[in-house]
């Protein structure tokens, strides 16, 4: 795994913000996680730091995160309190379970030892290892628990055996020319050939992949709209990813007519939307948000996939995509909304229809 990768201490960052967590500290330096910790600040997560510095990294700071446990009860008033490991607090071995033990407050503190090596790098082992940190708790289920385990771990597969972590170095690609991807699209329902979306979205980037389902198809081809297939199940996952799923069906432009699963499934509900495509025989298929999570080799037709990263580009090149499009900075712009965020493929496809 030679590229950078998401880091555990941010997925662990983000899986505290699903659970529903006020205020997160960081025990570490006060550099640790910077630009996670302000996208977080914009979903009204206050995210705090304990600011260690060199003399701590000798002689540790147990007291210091103590400290900071007060102060931030005292500001806050917070019904949960996320501590989260760093790199320099796990390494020398800060005990910070025994901090929280120490704190005299009304309000469940939810210690996650993790860091930027934990779990051999997975940025998924620092939200598993948040979950089972919530659970000790008593804010989320053994079922929910092992539930999402096993989305995270095959999520790690997906990444290792189709995406960005195969090993190779994979240079960054930012895709095929929207305008004429666009007008592929529209080409095909002119000709009267049958189009499917699929979203196959991660949480709350399903609001700009789905922007392109918003389009009022029925308006320009009352007799040939396309077929929609959405992870889009409002009934799964927890209640922060859920009212996203519901948000996005409210949007669409018109019914979903399969629905894979929940918003938090994306590693298994491609699996689901294969199936759904085989028997549907489109002639061209665009996969939005998670594409490489559906075999494409087992769509038919034309296929186009639509994507937020450009080190995506060639692997979902190398699994027969035909087409590739990227969406830019898909996570940071989706961070903290709670509708739907424009999509410059979208918008490319609505300025070709007018």
């Amino acid at each position: 795994m030679i590229h950078p990768r998401p880091s555990p201490i941010a997925a662990a960052l983000y899986t505290l913000r699903d659970l529903g967590v006020e205020v997160i500290i960081m025990h570490g330096p006060s550099g640790c996680c910077f630009r996670t910790s302000r996208l977080l600040e914009d979903e009204g997560v206050r995210v705090i730091t304990t600011a260690m510095t060199e003399n701590d990294f000798i002689f540790g700071a147990k007291e210091r995160l103590v400290s900071t446990i007060n102060e931030v009860y005292e500001a806050f008033s917070p019904k949960n309190i996320g501590v989260v490991g760093t790199c320099a607090s796990m390494i020398i071995g800060e005990n910070m379970k025994s901090a929280a033990k120490e704190v005299d407050i009304d309000a469940n503190i939810i210690v996650v030892e993790t860091h930027g090596g934990y779990g051999d790098g997975n940025n998924t082992a620092g939200a598993i290892s948040t979950l089972k940190a919530a659970n000790s708790v008593g804010i989320i289920s053994d079922e929910e628990v092992e539930r999402q385990t096993h989305m995270l771990e095959e999520a790690t597969n997906l990444e290792k055996t189709r995406g960005m972590a195969k090993g190779e170095y994979i240079k960054p690609d930012y895709g095929d020319n929207k305008v004429v991807v666009a007008k592929r699209i529209l080409e095909a329902l002119d000709e009267g050939k049958k189009v499917s979306i699929v979203l196959n979205a991660k949480k709350e980037t399903s609001y700009l992949f789905a922007d392109i389902m918003t389009i009022d198809w029925a308006k320009y081809y009352p007799d040939n709209k396309p077929v929609y297939i959405a992870n889009t199940d409002e009934s799964i996952g927890l209640p922060y990813i859920r009212q996203h799923a519901v948000e996005v069906n409210k949007s669409i432009s018109q019914s979903i007519d399969y629905t894979t699963g929940g918003l938090d499934e994306y590693p298994v509900t491609g699996q689901k939307a294969e199936e759904e495509l085989s028997h549907l025989n489109s002639d061209l298929t665009i996969i939005l948000g998670v594409p490489h999570a559906v075999d494409v080799s087992k769509v038919p037709g034309e296929t186009i996939a639509l994507t937020d990263g450009p080190r995506l580009v060639e692997p979902l090149r190398d699994m027969g995509f035909d087409m590739v499009v990227t969406e830019l900075d898909a996570h940071s712009k989706t961070l903290g909304a709670k509708s739907i965020v424009e999509s410059e493929f979208a918008q490319t496809i609505r300025g070709l229809l007018e």
